[in-house]
């Protein structure tokens, strides 16, 4: 028997087109007039950066900016926000921006008030006191960050990757406007949404997946499977981005309550050590995880199946759960995910220490449906590898 049930998250959610521009009344509502303003360094260089900032105009929220968060951040850029916001007294932190930059922002608000450095911790309730309040805004839909209690860095000086994990990083507020996303080039569009669809799988089928968690990680695998290829070929459509949104937040409540698998244990040595986008990563290695999970819950990886249109009352629920992977592959071929580590000119002599990184990676081992070995991971890799 599963141990007890504990519901946490993210406190309030806006929802819905042009809601961004609620984001000076979120602010005061937290009674919050010197926020610190977290983008990365090529979005504030967008007319994003002129969007935010105009909201603010005609308000008494001064926002002060942070714009120097890179992909796969370090926590040392947590550290370099927190004393910033230390230094303007800022009583708020927002995160506008993909995935690393909300983690980036979520990491800052707690720092600010918690002695140390970021890297101090990385691991599963470390941090002490509650930070600032947070409000994200996703420009990607990806992550799923802004539901989440995890900031993800990538420690470059050791080639790992690790998580800030606990209560006091879930947002106060989130705001998703898909109208932010409608700039979304294709190649993003297809990581990133691929990067949902694994958080929605791994979280419906993770051994910490209950009654709560399934639902929204399943509802969440159907939207994206029926939207993700419109949102990649016609990225103007507000109802692809819509959905797609959505779906990506419903996979990050997915995740914050269940956890994810392996595919984000393999992913992350690509990422810490060859500087693959996670988003990229975890869609790679997607199908060849499944390939080797879906014995080990027929019953759920059937349900998969159905969510994603395949399958109907004349198959097995084994024959349905075989489904998985194909379908899988075909939505990763159709969007231009790349199948293999040599498309992303991963070389072949670092399989076996990516296969002993990932088995460091430690909750997403253990939430595996299936039991993982390094012999299994490398041998996944190798699979990966040669595309077979």
């Amino acid at each position: 028997m599963k141990s007890a049930v504990t519901i946490e998250g993210v406190k309030k959610t806006v929802f819905g087109v042009g809601s961004v521009q609620q984001i000076a009344l979120e602010c005061q509502s937290l009674g919050a007039v010197r926020p610190l303003l977290v983008m990365d360094r090529a979005l504030s260089e967008t007319d994003m950066r002129t969007l935010i900032q105009e909201i603010f105009l005609n308000s008494p929220v001064k926002a002060i900016p942070y714009f120097d968060v890179t992909p796969e951040p370090s926590p040392e850029l947590a550290d370099k926000g927190a004393e910033l916001a230390k230094k303007e007294k800022a009583d708020c932190v927002i995160g506008v921006g993909g995935g690393s930059t909300l983690d980036v922002a979520k990491a800052i608000a707690v720092l600010v008030n918690n002695e140390g450095k970021a890297l101090d911790y990385v691991g599963l309730n470390l941090v002490k006191n509650p930070g600032l309040p947070t409000i994200m805004v996703p420009t990607t839909a990806g992550t799923g960050s802004e539901a989440t209690f995890t900031s993800v860095f990538t420690m470059r000086k050791t080639k790992s990757k690790g998580g800030i994990n606990s209560p006091f990083l879930y947002p106060h507020t989130a705001i998703l406007d898909p109208e932010l996303t409608l700039g979304l080039s294709p190649e993003v569009t297809a990581s990133t949404g691929m990067d949902a669809l694994t958080h929605a799988i791994e979280s419906f089928t993770s051994r910490q997946a209950h009654f709560m968690s399934e639902p929204v990680s399943l509802e969440a695998i159907e939207i994206i499977s029926a939207n993700l290829r419109g949102a990649v070929f016609n990225g103007t459509n507000i109802h692809f981005r819509n959905n797609m949104l959505k779906a990506s937040y419903l996979a990050g409540l997915g995740l914050a309550m269940s956890g994810v698998g392996a595919v984000h244990a393999l992913a992350y040595p690509l990422g810490a050590s060859f500087d693959v986008p996670h988003g990229t990563a975890n869609a790679l290695m997607l199908p060849y995880v499944l390939e080797y999970n879906y014995p080990g819950d027929i019953d759920k990886f059937a349900r998969i199946a159905w969510a994603m249109g395949e399958g109907d009352d004349g198959y097995s629920d084994r024959e349905a759960a075989s489904l998985v992977v194909e379908s899988v592959w075909d939505l990763a071929r159709d969007i231009g995910i790349p199948c293999t580590l040599q498309d992303l000119r991963i070389p072949e002599d670092s399989i076996p220490d990516m296969a002993e990184a990932a088995m460091k990676v430690e909750r997403p081992i253990m939430n595996n449906p299936r039991p993982m070995t390094a012999t299994v991971a490398e041998d996944i890799y190798r699979r990966a590898f040669e595309g077979i």
